[in-house]
């Protein structure tokens, strides 16, 4: 523990807090990581087109879990609906296991796996970043979140490295039985988190105290909190440039990647490299770099670094759209987006009330992510049927990541200026 106090700027009460968190985060990310070059895999089987079809249905069933989630945060305590999406998770990775346990992938099976992570991947870390932001303060966000995110940078890192190691053991379906029960271990760390919650109060307004209440109000509140503030239609107009670009260069990797190994096994061994190559680096900012970053220069640097780096990754693919270059681009995005982008994006929800947390911060996070995902698969799949080429589909790429790195520089700027209203009390479940 003192160890972890001189690298990094954490208080000695903040200690057990910091390190459980650390644990949920390894656990959650360590548990989709493993399972996702399967899916990674399962797209190239399916092929980029049918690919960009799915994206509509991700997009679809990332809809329809906002009012499902928003009435768990209405009705029930923290400490009752948190667990429950883990163990869902848990149960469904179970179930999938069994299902592609031939020696061939059912079609219709890896259609729903590949549904079923990509809104995995986003729901669970907002969850995850929700919770969190509720039990620390604005000040200790900026301290403790470059921190905390490092935990699934580890999980990360490690996730796909194991997938990497044992998939030609225990194949696709020992991978998401182990993936699974990384998802068990996160319920233990999210109950010992609320206990942590409970005897201590860092929140400005005394909201740690009631944390594990039901937040109370509409299921659907999401949709209009966003609507009624310009500051998280900000956010949220970040969210679909970010999905855009990663849109963009997702579709070029499936098929840079599928043109250059023809075995599913060795694509497989090729995105868990790539996973654990981008976590090893991002590891290291978050550690060092992302706290301090933040401190020093505020938000804005961390949400346009990346961008005008992507911008220049676009370029380099329109000149060259081979695996190495296509690479070296992806996973320059991939650390930027882990070390500075994320955090960043986290820190924007530091001074809004509960409700927006939870309601309005999933819907970003997940539907409206998913929906960047889906338009952006369109239109890749409609300019691919054009004289266009790789090559100029890249140029498109690089003027929304310039657009993606002016509203990012506007966001940091008005994060100085936001401020809520005091946040009511939490209304019981009735």
């Amino acid at each position: 523990m003192s160890l972890l106090r001189r690298m990094v700027d954490v208080e000695a009460d903040e200690t057990p807090a910091v390190v459980t968190a650390f644990l949920l985060y390894f656990c959650v990310l360590g548990g989709y990581f493993m399972v996702r070059p399967v899916r990674e895999t399962v797209g190239t089987v399916l092929g980029a087109e049918r690919v960009a079809d799915i994206f509509m249905y991700t997009w679809i069933a990332s809809i329809a879990i906002v009012p499902i989630y928003g009435a768990l945060c209405s009705r029930y305590k923290r400490s009752t609906f948190l667990p429950w999406i883990y163990g869902f998770v848990a149960i469904a990775l179970y179930s999938l296991a069994v299902l592609f346990s031939g020696e061939a992938i059912p079609p219709i099976a890896g259609q729903f796996f590949f549904v079923f992570i990509s809104v995995l991947n986003l729901f669970v870390v907002s969850v995850v970043w929700s919770f969190l932001l509720e039990l620390f303060n604005p000040g200790q966000t900026r301290r403790l979140f470059g921190v905390i995110a490092a935990g699934g940078t580890a999980g990360a890192l490690v996730g796909p490295f194991m997938t990497d190691m044992l998939v030609g053991r225990i194949g696709h379906t020992g991978i998401l039985f182990v993936g699974g029960s990384m998802f068990l271990v996160a319920i233990a760390c999210q109950r010992a988190l609320l206990r942590i919650g409970k005897s201590h109060d860092w929140t400005m307004d005394g909201a740690a105290t009631a944390m594990d209440r039901p937040i109370g109000g509409n299921p659907f509140a999401g949709f209009s909190l966003v609507l009624k503030s310009p500051y998280l239609l900000g956010i949220a107009t970040f969210v679909i440039l970010l999905a855009s670009v990663n849109t963009f260069l997702y579709f070029e990797q499936l098929r840079t990647v599928s043109a250059t190994f023809t075995d599913v096994a060795d694509r497989t061994r090729v995105f868990s490299r790539l996973d654990y190559t981008v976590q090893s680096l991002t590891i290291i900012g978050q550690l060092t770099i992302t706290g301090r970053l933040a401190k020093k220069w505020g938000i804005g640097v961390l949400l346009t670094v990346v961008p005008l780096a992507m911008v220049g990754g676009f370029l380099a693919l329109a000149m060259s759209s081979t695996f190495a270059v296509l690479a070296v681009v992806m996973v320059t995005r991939r650390v930027g987006e882990y070390a500075f982008v994320k955090p960043g994006r986290e820190m924007l929800f530091s001074r809004v009330d509960t409700e927006t947390k939870y309601k309005a911060k999933n819907l970003i996070d997940v539907p409206v992510y998913r929906g960047g995902d889906a338009l952006v698969g369109q239109v890749d799949k409609a300019l691919q049927n054009t004289s266009m080429g790789a090559g100029g589909v890249a140029v498109i790429g690089a003027g929304v990541a310039l657009l993606w790195a002016i509203n990012g520089f506007l966001l940091g700027r008005a994060k100085s200026q936001h401020t809520v209203a005091p946040e009511p009390e939490p209304v019981a479940a009735r």
